[in-house]
């Protein structure tokens, strides 16, 4: 057998095991005493929103593009004009009392899970920005030669990394938040990068520390100072090294931001409970919640790959 058939067949192999395990979680959920509701979950997701456009006043009506002129009965009455109004109901020549509905205009808004996937999002790509930066600077610090530096740094990594994410989002919102005045969103911003911090400051000296000691010797001989051979030599080859890990800390950051939702922060987490406490639908909602989470994870995944394999192009 080739390898093209031996592809084919443990794809096939692939595609069929997938199928059997869908087919059993089918099956299963027929077992379960448990009415499934899906058409409820679609206006939570996007909805049609209907607002009405209202008449102010009695009187006979006036259309003409977009602008209505209610004439209003007796000859010393001022009529009334209602410019720039859409999905007009009414024609030329209609009589119209106080609250008849002149016009209804109709557009898609987005629903509470949509909403909140978008918090999520923004809360992410804060935290992950100011998470690279706190990583760097305390993995630097980790490998540096000055006491002070290396064990301030390994005292913020195990602080951070043997306490619970949880109670340091508590301690964020309930005592630094207080202190200092710190609404929701940032509190709950700077937890997640200061959790997430201590762990690519690791991930960054790790892999500073697996690039050969030779490369910063012909960079220093070459007349480079510590700092410009630090940025020019060694930190893109540790950048390539840590990707990979650097993307899976990202990913679990992501899945760690719904957390937040303690904080009354209404992201897709929170969403979704309120959402259950509405619909007594707890399984569609929170299948729905997973697979949005996932399409967040796969996305970032991606996004990686492809820039490992923009990056393995430029090596060659």
């Amino acid at each position: 057998m080739n390898s093209k058939r031996k592809d084919l067949f443990w794809n096939i192999f692939l595609v069929v095991f997938l199928l059997s395990v869908a087919a059993g979680i089918y099956a299963s959920s027929k077992k379960v005493d448990y009415i499934w509701r899906w058409n409820r979950l679609p206006q939570y997701v996007v909805y049609k929103d209907i607002q009405e456009v209202r008449a102010p006043s009695d009187g006979i009506v006036s259309v003409s593009g977009k602008t209505v002129k209610i004439t209003p009965p007796g000859s010393r009455s001022t009529p009334v004009l209602l410019e720039n109004v859409k999905g007009i109901s009414v024609r030329n020549g209609d009589t119209v009392f106080e609250g008849d509905v002149l016009a209804k205009n109709e557009s898609y808004k987005l629903g509470p899970l949509l909403t909140g996937l978008l918090i999520t999002l923004e809360i992410s790509v804060y935290s992950i920005f100011f998470a690279i930066i706190i990583g760097v600077c305390t993995g630097l610090a980790r490998i540096s030669r000055n006491p002070f530096l290396k064990k301030l740094a390994i005292f913020y990594i195990e602080l951070i990394r043997g306490t619970p994410l949880l109670v340091q989002i508590f301690i964020f919102y309930y005592f630094i938040g207080t202190i200092f005045n710190l609404g929701r969103m940032t509190a709950g911003v700077m937890a997640l990068s200061v959790f997430t911090g201590a762990y690519i400051a690791e991930i960054v000296r790790a892999g500073i520390q697996s690039v050969h000691k030779g490369q910063m010797e012909a960079a220093r001989s070459l007349g480079m100072s510590y700092t410009v051979a630090m940025l020019l030599v060694i930190l893109p080859q540790a950048f390539r090294r840590t990707l990979p890990p650097m993307a899976g800390q990202f990913i679990s950051l992501i899945k760690d931001s719904s957390l937040v939702s303690v904080i009354s922060i209404t992201d897709l987490t929170k969403s979704g409970r309120e959402i259950v406490a509405s619909t007594f639908s707890p399984f569609e909602v929170w299948f729905t919640v997973a697979a949005l989470y996932l399409v967040l994870t796969s996305l970032l995944s991606y996004l990686v790959q492809l820039l490992e394999k923009k990056m393995s192009a430029q090596d060659k």
